[in-house]
């Protein structure tokens, strides 16, 4: 018969010891799965967060460009009724035997438009493309429909007050006449 190590049925302190270990290890096991799952839930809201910046940033830069670019649209708006009566003035050029006052103020007339035209070029400020092109409803108004051969239907044929756009969005719709098939 072996010999017995432990003859008084006294536990083992070896093997308390192993046992007290293992359950130790299993405890600090589950802590660190704890802390892990706890690290992970933090870096995700980091994450998140993090997104979450870079998204209002690029917003944040998108409608500053949108309200540079359309800072002026009222103010630009108002200045197109300025464009149309020197547009309206330039019209009606004078006559060859007229004063040279007159043609000097016609000149200075010209000169007033093309600055203005200027300006409202570096603001990025556009006339509506017109006559010959497609009929848009975003950028024209039709007044009203002729009957033609010259034009294919749905085609401007007619501008009666230039339209004006700054970037993308209209300032005003040209008012135009609309090519229509002939009956």
């Amino acid at each position: 018969m072996a010999e017995d190590k432990n003859p008084t049925n006294e536990p083992n302190p070896d093997i308390a010891l192993e046992e007290a270990l293992v359950e130790e290890l299993d405890e600090r096991d589950i802590e660190i799965a704890r802390l892990r799952e706890e690290a992970a839930q933090y870096k995700d809201r980091l994450l998140r967060t993090a997104a979450d910046m870079d998204n209002l940033r690029k917003r944040g830069e998108r409608e500053k460009a949108e309200a540079t670019l359309y800072a002026a649209t009222n103010f630009a708006r108002d200045l197109l009724s300025v464009s149309d009566n020197m547009q309206r003035a330039l019209d009606h050029k004078p006559a060859e035997d007229a004063s040279q006052e007159t043609k000097n103020l016609f000149t200075g007339i010209e000169m007033t438009q093309r600055e203005l035209l200027n300006v409202f070029q570096r603001y990025n400020i556009r006339k509506v493309q017109t006559v010959g092109a497609k009929f848009d409803p975003n950028v024209h108004q039709a007044l009203f429909e002729m009957p033609t051969k010259e034009y294919p239907p749905g085609t401007v044929v007619q501008e009666m007050q230039s339209g004006f756009a700054i970037g993308d969005r209209c300032l005003r719709p040209a008012m135009v006449g609309v090519a229509k098939a002939e009956d």
